[in-house]
């Protein structure tokens, strides 16, 4: 890549974002009044850290019911007070990041059908996005909008780039972490549909890394690998995995669209734990976090939340994964 090209899609990915923070805030061309903040919105203060977190049994069930006095959270080995508590279903900015590199050539049908069939079972306070990436990334804004949640659009987002060329995965989710901001959902989510090799970001994968874990963003990859593409799982599994969330593998008896399924049900089933942390110590480490879980007579359970975090505006090195405890 040149210099030129680099700049050129420096600009581009600019100009994607801070056109859409203009409608988004209210140009002449996008009325406020049709984008209203939902009724059921959690107000954000800036110190607080969202888990959310999935709890299943032994065999793999969900477990619901839970309250709650039943968790207790640490961070850093200190026990936090909870100052939010939700159970099931609340609403979520969700961005849709979508392949489009050559390998994807014969593979975005089905995604989009995925994709469609994810926005009907969705919560319809959701916000979601389209992320399209080959070469170059485009946030697609939806008939002039940042969000939408009609399945049609989201469709029609994902086919209106051609698949062709290389894969700018890195700097597709980079910028799908910066339109997650104008969200208003406090639960905010990736969703990766890719075959995991890139060969054309500027964006490198360590500093990615830890853009994600600044985020509290949860990060569910969808890694459509065969012989002919460009083949890295590895980065959509460590994505996932320091977020809390799941790399999925379609394969003969499960499509992307029972995966998206799956995806979409996971994220109505959470628990959404939230606390004002209390250890201003170095701001600039890794905070590791511990989810712990009274269910007597329920046997063993499994907890997937994230591991950690670092605070916003530092760049610190990446940090471990994410937790998953039994």
């Amino acid at each position: 890549m040149t210099i030129i090209q680099s700049l050129k899609r420096k600009r581009f990915r600019r100009c994607c974002f801070f056109g859409a923070v203009l409608l988004f805030c209210g140009t002449p061309g996008y009325p406020q009044s049709q984008s209203p903040t939902p009724a059921s919105t959690i107000s954000v203060n800036t110190n607080l850290v969202v888990l959310p977190v999935s709890i299943t049994d032994a065999i793999g069930n969900v477990v619901l019911g839970l309250n709650e006095r039943d968790f207790r959270v640490y961070e850093d080995g200190r026990l936090q007070k909870l100052t939010f508590f939700k159970r099931g279903d609340t609403p979520v900015t969700v961005g849709l990041i979508v392949d489009h590199s050559r390998s994807m050539a014969g593979k975005l049908a089905e995604v989009a059908a995925a994709v469609s069939s994810f926005a009907q079972s969705s919560n319809p306070q959701d916000e979601m996005f389209v992320v399209d990436f080959n070469d170059d990334v485009s946030v697609e804004l939806l008939d002039g909008k940042p969000f939408t949640n009609d399945p049609a659009e989201l469709e029609k987002a994902i086919f209106s780039v051609h698949a062709r060329g290389r894969t700018a995965l890195y700097d597709a989710v980079s910028e799908g972490l910066l339109h997650l901001k104008l969200g208003h959902s406090v639960r905010k989510a990736l969703i990766i549909v890719s075959d995991g090799g890139d060969n054309a970001s500027l964006e490198k994968f360590s500093h990615l890394l830890v853009l994600s874990q600044q985020s509290q963003v949860l990060i569910y990859s969808i890694a459509l690998i065969d012989e002919d593409g460009d083949v890295n799982p590895g980065v959509l599994r460590r994505l996932s995995k320091a977020t809390g969330g799941i790399a999925y593998f379609p394969d003969a008896t499960h499509t992307v669209t029972s995966i998206s399924a799956q995806i979409a049900r996971d994220l109505r089933e959470q628990y959404t734990l939230g606390f004002a942390p209390e250890n201003a110590n170095n701001p600039h480490a890794f905070r590791k976090i511990e989810v712990k879980v009274a269910s007597p007579g329920r046997g063993k359970i499994r907890i997937r939340t994230r591991s950690g975090y670092f605070v916003a505006d530092e760049m610190p090195s990446p940090a471990p994964a994410a937790q998953v405890s039994k």
